[in-house]
């Protein structure tokens, strides 16, 4: 029973191929940490979103009904994962992966030419241990570094002018009605920034019965962002400036448990503060008056699933995953309002050899941006594999 926990554990975590929560991407594979002996571990894994929308502002005019086209690019990501034990109640673990990330391109209508791009990379160090047979505390630092580029077009800047215009602000309605065409576009771009952050986490085990769970929190963190923004028409915003951004706390509880021979029950609640993030830079804000982009809502996500071993060597799972819709006005860089799945995958050992495969469908919740477009019945499909070698 305890090698299946073991098995389906792993499946649990690598094959999480998509999550619409912010703009979360991968998680830490903590399960690791309860590996037995030494254990090396590689992933990857690729997710392909379906998500476009419907304008619908009257405002557009003519493009009124018409489709956003696809505006998610697809994304793969690598993950890297090592345990050792130190003694018999002392381990290390050391994990790689991308957490974060962002693909917006829109290509048609109104908000053609809008574009945005995340880029992040994380290493953690963790030490776990043993204080019983039962009972397990870790914990250790996490490092990660991120880079964000932006791109509006000046139809979406102008029209924001304008309508501040209309609400009385003069100088907002004469750079609207003045500029020259095109130099009104936005960009903002600028180097990587590296912060650090802290992870803790405690665990109770019952091997007989292949039971665990392990709560853990990963604290937040800011990155500063050395900025440069460009606008044509208002020489006074091209600057070079920081740009502070709020990465949220999360909290995740993983459990597993045998429920019958050969069989287990698998799952985790994570609870992430993503309502405290948002990208605001100076320039921005200063002729608009608002942030470039934001969530309005936390996310808590849920996952629940069933493991069962064939054999010595083969175990299969199938879970389903579900976040809430919360309803309101979401980013035109991730417009999505929550999500139900459905995966399946296995798990193939042979002598010190595992390799691991899921395959996952979403269903993306709908939701509306702030200026009512529509983005409804969108999807992704995602697939993710690791290969893990015990010495």
């Amino acid at each position: 029973m305890k090698n299946l926990a073991l098995a389906a554990g792993a499946i649990a975590l690598t094959a999480t191929a998509a999550q619409a929560g912010g703009i979360d991407r991968s998680r830490i594979a903590y399960g690791t940490l309860f590996e037995s002996g030494t254990y090396l571990e590689f992933g990857a894994t690729h997710v392909a979103p379906k998500i476009s929308g419907t304008y619908q502002n009257p405002a557009f005019g003519p493009a009124v009904g018409t489709s956003t086209a696809e505006m998610a690019g697809d994304y793969s990501g690598l993950s890297f994962a090592y345990k050792r034990d130190v003694t018999e109640k002392l381990a290390y673990g050391v994990f790689v992966n991308q957490p974060y990330g962002a693909l917006a391109n829109y290509t048609a209508g109104p908000y053609t030419g809008l574009n945005a791009k995340w880029d992040s990379k994380q290493i953690a160090l963790l030490m776990k241990y043993k204080i019983n047979p039962n009972l397990s505390v870790y914990g250790g630092a996490k490092y990660v570094r991120s880079q964000a580029t932006i791109n509006i077009p000046d139809a979406l800047i102008r029209g924001g002018l304008a309508a501040a215009g209309a609400a009385g602000n003069a100088g907002a309605a004469a750079l609207a009605s003045g500029a020259p065409a095109g130099s009104l576009a936005y960009s903002a771009s600028g180097p990587s920034d590296g912060r650090g952050a802290y992870i803790l986490g405690a665990a109770y085990e019952k091997p007989e019965i292949a039971l665990r769970v392990g709560l853990t929190y990963e604290s937040g963190f800011k990155h500063k962002f050395p900025t440069t923004e460009f606008i044509a028409a208002v020489p006074s915003i091209s600057r070079t400036a920081t740009t502070t951004v709020k990465m949220p706390e999360s909290i995740t509880l993983d459990f597993q448990s045998g429920v019958a021979k050969d069989t287990l029950v698998f799952g985790s609640i994570r609870h992430s503060k993503w309502a405290a993030w948002e990208v605001r830079p100076s320039g921005y804000e200063a002729l608009t008056g608002g942030n470039v982009t934001d969530f309005s809502d936390n996310v808590t996500s849920f996952s629940l699933g069933l493991g069962r071993k064939l054999n010595d060597q083969l175990t299969v799972f199938a879970r389903a995953g579900y976040e809430k819709s919360n309803g309101g006005v979401f980013s035109r860089l991730s417009p999505t309002d929550g999500l139900r799945s459905f995966g399946i995958g296995g798990s193939f050992t042979r002598d010190n050899v595992k390799v691991t495969a899921g395959l996952e469908y979403i269903k993306l919740g709908d939701a509306s941006d702030s200026s009512q477009t529509r983005f409804s019945n969108n999807k992704a499909v995602g697939f993710g594999m690791s290969v893990g070698y015990r010495f």
